[in-house]
């Protein structure tokens, strides 16, 4: 995590020439003229002042401008960091009081969002490649069959940095960089090694200390008290928490696959199919009208079969499908907030008054795919599905509840996924406007953050699935270190920057950067 944190330090010191942090500078242009590579970055003395000329890592005064506007603009999810706006100086252009799980975030993350369109694209891609292996490495799952390969794309990345960078920077913290994808197949996955877990437990240990004289006594005295009143709830049921806001549903409400598992609710599915291909012949072959009707009908005849084999002996219907088929009360609790398994979600109303995004919301669903109203051949397969939080509804089956979102799902048209494997969505093009309910446990809370490139545009950004005792069920395994869509789904193909970084070649695209001065 420190190598993570060092190396991110020192590109945004690059980038935004961060005085003690500049890896730049006329020693770093000396050193090239010792060395006789790139003549035309030496530096050039006049009579006052040395001018130094742009290299392929500096931005212009503009450019450094809308770097740290895009990292004040971006809204995160809750616990995803620290409120990225309280660590830009928009009077500066710098980044100020950075935590190491800051840059880790940085790194991570938000650090290729933030110089999408600034940079040459080379050393764009040089760097958004670096944040890739760093994200590929830090994965709660790692595919050991693709350390090999990904061992040999991390030299390559830093070859590549060896091409727009100046040698400055590349101290020891860069070199150390090679030698991660060792550590992993020696020790395994990363996260069971850093030290975020325990240096967040030190600020709630810091926080028990009252006495500043006796800081060790006051952390026993507390920890022993919070020790005890933790074992005394275990013995308390039925009690009503204190402290919690109107607003938010603590706990966690019966899933729906406590209800509707598949192992209840299938056979009757098959049998309400058949149903309507017997009842409507002429259209059995119509695979997307045959959906369509199932969906519209299947809840009224689904009562009307429960009600029919609870008249029989012997039924066999379940308690939890009985009170399903006979539908939710009618009077549905709204919230403003929700908590599932430990993540809060925020309806769109509520995030737009807080500094946290936590409305964004990604499914994976198995659905039929149709290219147009037209189309006699649709597909069924996995397809996502990006939205917004709109309300959250509590329906209440007497037995159990069931947490619902009703969201506007982002339709196809305003979907892209770029050539570098971002994911960017308009949130203006709203679809699926007849189906906008989700059940609150089948989604994976998403945050968008504005792309540079692309004015009206949204890149898709998650936070990683890495809890520190949580070793099993990532649903993204297998290809996830380099075959997926970044952030939603893991790493994008690296193969991609092998093809994007050979055409372009070391070609000086952007342009426009200001000189450099030194007195």
């Amino acid at each position: 995590m420190h190598i993570e944190k060092n190396v991110c330090d020192s590109i945004i010191g690059t980038l935004l020439e961060i005085p003690g942090k500049n890896k730049d500078g006329i020693a770093a242009r000396l050193d090239l003229l010792n060395m006789g590579v790139k003549t035309d970055l030496q530096p050039e003395y006049g009579e006052r002042r040395t001018r130094l000329p742009p290299g392929p890592w500096n931005l212009s005064k503009a450019e450094k401008r809308e770097v740290c506007n895009s990292f004040y603009g971006m809204k995160v999810s809750e616990g995803y960091s620290s409120n990225i706006k309280n660590l830009v100086s928009l009077q500066d252009s710098r980044l100020l009081g950075l935590k190491s799980h800051d840059y880790h975030t940085l790194m991570q993350q938000l650090l290729p969002v933030a110089i999408r369109s600034f940079l040459e694209k080379p050393a764009r891609y040089a760097i958004t490649r670096l944040c890739f292996f760093f994200n590929a490495i830090c994965a709660k799952t790692v595919d050991v069959s693709k350390l090999d390969k990904l061992e040999e794309d991390v030299v390559v990345t830093l070859c590549l940095l060896e091409k727009y960078f100046p040698p400055s920077f590349f101290d020891i913290m860069v070199h150390l960089v090679v030698h991660l994808v060792r550590e992993v197949r020696l020790c395994g996955p990363v996260y069971f090694r850093w030290m975020y877990p325990f240096e967040r437990y030190m600020k709630v240990l810091k926080g028990y200390v009252q006495n500043r004289t006796r800081p060790e006594g006051c952390i026993a005295e507390r920890y022993i008290a919070e020790e005890a009143v933790e074992f005394c709830t275990q013995h308390l049921s039925d009690v009503s928490t204190v402290g919690v806001p109107s607003s938010q549903k603590m706990g966690v409400s019966k899933p729906l696959s406590g209800c509707t598992n598949t192992e209840e609710v299938l056979p009757y599915i098959e049998q309400h199919m058949i149903h309507i291909k017997t009842a409507y012949p002429k259209f059995r072959k119509k695979t997307k009208w045959l959906q369509d009707k199932h969906n519209s009908t299947f809840i009224q005849w689904l009562r009307f079969k429960v009600q029919s084999e609870l008249e029989e002996d012997n039924h066999g219907v379940s308690e939890n499908l009985r009170w399903l088929a006979a539908g939710p009360n009618m009077a549905v609790p709204l919230y403003r907030s929700y908590l599932i398994k430990g993540i809060k979600f925020n309806i769109k109303a509520q995030d737009d008054v807080r500094t946290t995004q936590n409305s964004g919301v990604y499914l994976l669903a198995h659905t039929m795919q149709v290219a147009s109203a037209k189309d006699k051949n649709p597909i069924l397969s996995n397809m996502g599905f990006y939205g917004v939080i709109q309300e959250i509804w509590d329906l209440d089956y007497q037995k159990f509840t069931i947490p619902v979102f009703r969201c506007d799902w982002i339709d196809s048209s305003g979907l892209v996924v770029d050539e570098l494997g971002f994911t960017l969505v308009d949130l203006s093009k709203i679809g699926h406007r007849n189906d906008q309910f989700v059940l609150a446990s089948q989604v994976k809370q998403i945050f968008f953050v504005d792309d540079p490139m692309h004015r009206g545009w949204s890149v898709v950004l998650s936070m990683p699935n890495r809890e520190y005792n949580d070793v099993i069920g990532d649903e993204v395994l297998g290809d996830v270190i380099i075959e997926c869509e970044p952030f939603t789904r893991g790493m994008p193909n690296v193969d991609t920057f092998d093809e994007l970084v050979g055409e372009l070649g070391g070609q000086n695209i952007r342009g426009g950067c200001e000189d450099i001065w030194i007195e």
